[in-house]
């Protein structure tokens, strides 16, 4: 990998005019998939948050993929002039068009970098998105990430500095600003090796041996600490979940494979949540919500695939468990405010799952306070399916809480350093989730080595940022940490989703999509994505500002911003 030499002229730059920290730019190095900014213990890229110091300005964030990293470019909607965003310059040194990468004995024509450059003659389309702040839709509160046994491990291992570039880049309001973090009750999947809490003695139904944390809880308790404080957080929302019971509660008495809650053991499993929530508040870690169990269906149907931790559910089962014996066990405790999140599954088993629940038990669903939605097979459903829960359960919080790639059979396993491809999966998702009600989004891992990893079985999958756990010296903040970034960095807490249309020669391969909100303060964010080869022009037509011109480069997102 190959450092660009104006990445360290950017930073030798900053450091010499003494920039502010919350100003500096992405020190951007190439990969054979794209580029990634590197950080240091000395040094990483951040972006104070823009400031709208009058009613006439417009700030538009942008990130792409010729290598633009939160770029800031400023203007007036009064003048009447279009706002250019200049892309960074094009080399040859680009162009490849005939690259083969061989990548776990596949190999692949990559047509790497022929970008807009091939077009450079053609005309550039034009757009028109109207955008009616009259028509508001759901809040958006929460964005964040997944503090694993994995993460926790890696974080561990960084000197301090590090650790704190992580934790700022994630947290700060000039890093991404996430305001939430996923954690596991037990083990997950990303673990060094499969675990629970009172594993031993068995058959102990009053989980006697349940009366402290387990060491690497505490190890996290001390990491997020650090992180509230260098995210300078008031509160951080932590969403827990467990992955599985105890072998010896289960059916099979395994950790994975086809197997179930013992029904003798439904109060047990109540209880042990209930502990888990108040020795977490005796830390001075609330929990904030917890779900009803992590991916319920893998100990149903996923047994075939899936060989790291689980427990199956039914939706009839489930519902039992939640109206008998876990929501009146949270709901009658001190720890009564803990929301409860449904389901914790993919896509395709909504709303289907909570009418089964409610067949049941008719009021197990008084219990949810939300419905948890993962990514990973959104493809195969449309998310008319969502809508139709909200219509149905329409008091209730939407979020996604897992989500990361490289996890299917025909994709690389493990980190694509620097695809930009695979952020634009994450620009898309974000996109139509928040277009369907979603109130939020918490990602998997926040960090991950070089493989992808470390877990116990080896399943190994991306993430937004990349720990070289070889030197222990770099990070690398991955296009997918930017495509999150431009959503949760610039939508504080109850921002609301307003009307946008596109209108324009679209088709079904035009990639153009936008989502918009407004702000606490009054303000306006609109996200757009240009995913097509040719820069666009975009005419704004805001019910209430008039119309504001933009001239967006290709293969694109951006942030923008006005009153």
């Amino acid at each position: 990998m190959k450092t660009l030499c104006i990445g360290f002229l950017f930073a030798a730059i900053a450091v010499c005019a003494g920039a502010p920290e919350s100003q500096l730019p992405c020190d951007l190095r190439e990969t054979s998939h794209g580029s990634v900014c590197v950080c240091n213990s000395s040094y990483c890229d951040y972006l104070e948050q823009p400031q709208l110091t009058d009613s006439s300005q417009i700030v538009v964030i942008s990130s792409s993929k010729d290598g633009l990293r939160f770029k800031k470019t400023t203007g007036s909607v009064t003048d009447g002039k279009p706002l250019t965003v200049e892309d960074r310059p094009f080399t040859d040194e680009n162009f490849n068009a005939e690259a083969i990468v061989v990548d776990q004995e596949r190999a692949w024509l990559q047509l790497a970098n022929i970008s807009q450059r091939l077009f450079i003659n053609a005309s550039t389309r034009s757009f028109r998105i109207t955008v009616a702040r009259e028509h508001k839709f759901q809040n958006v509160s929460i964005f964040g990430g997944a503090f694993t046994g994995s993460v926790s491990h890696l974080i561990e291992k960084l000197p301090q500095e590090l650790q704190d570039h992580v934790y700022k880049s994630f947290y700060h309001p000039h890093g991404i600003a996430y305001n939430a973090v996923r954690m596991s009750i037990g083990g997950s999947d990303f673990d060094l090796e499969p675990w629970a809490y009172n594993e031993w003695p068995r058959n102990d139904s009053q989980l006697s041996n349940f009366t402290s944390l387990d060491p690497r809880d505490l190890l996290k308790i001390e990491q997020l600490n650090r992180l509230k404080a260098v995210g300078q957080l008031d509160e951080l929302k932590i969403m827990a979940a467990a992955w599985s019971a105890p072998r010896w509660m289960k059916s099979n008495d395994r950790w994975t494979g086809f197997g179930h809650l013992k029904s003798e053991y439904y109060q047990t499993w109540a209880l042990y949540h209930l502990k888990f929530l108040e020795l977490m508040r005796a830390k001075n870690m609330p929990i904030w919500a917890i779900s009803t169990g992590n991916e319920p269906l893998n100990g149903v149907i996923g047994f075939f695939f899936v060989h790291f931790m689980s427990m199956g559910w039914t939706p009839w089962q489930q519902a039992i468990w939640l109206s008998d014996n876990l929501g009146p066990a949270i709901r009658n405790s001190a720890e009564s405010k803990v929301l409860i999140f449904g389901n914790d599954d993919q896509r395709y088993t909504f709303p289907s799952w909570f009418r089964k629940m409610r067949s049941a038990r008719n009021d197990s669903l008084t219990y949810l306070d939300g419905l948890a939605v993962h990514w990973y097979w959104d493809d195969l459903v449309a998310p008319q399916v969502i809508e139709q829960a909200h219509a149905e359960m329409p008091n209730k919080m939407i979020l996604n809480t897992e989500s990361c790639i490289g996890d299917k059979p025909w994709q690389t396993h493990g980190p694509e350093l620097g695809s930009w491809q695979r952020g634009e999966s994450y620009m898309r998702a974000y996109t139509q989730d928040l277009r369907h009600y979603f109130n939020g989004w918490l990602d998997w891992n926040l960090v991950l080595d070089e493989q992808g990893g470390p877990n116990y079985v080896k399943n190994y999958v991306d993430a937004p940022i990349i720990v070289n756990a070889t030197s222990r010296a770099e990070i690398y903040k991955q296009p997918i940490f930017y495509a999150i970034g431009h959503f949760s960095k610039f939508l504080p807490p109850q921002s609301v989703r307003i009307e946008t249309r596109i209108q324009g020669q679209l088709n079904a391969f035009t990639q153009l999509s936008v989502v918009g909100f407004q702000r606490p303060d009054g303000s306006v964010a609109l996200i757009i994505y240009n995913g097509q080869n040719l820069p666009v022009d975009v005419a704004l037509d805001d019910s209430q500002r008039g119309t504001i011109h933009l001239r967006l480069p290709p293969r694109s997102w951006h942030t923008v911003l006005y009153k």
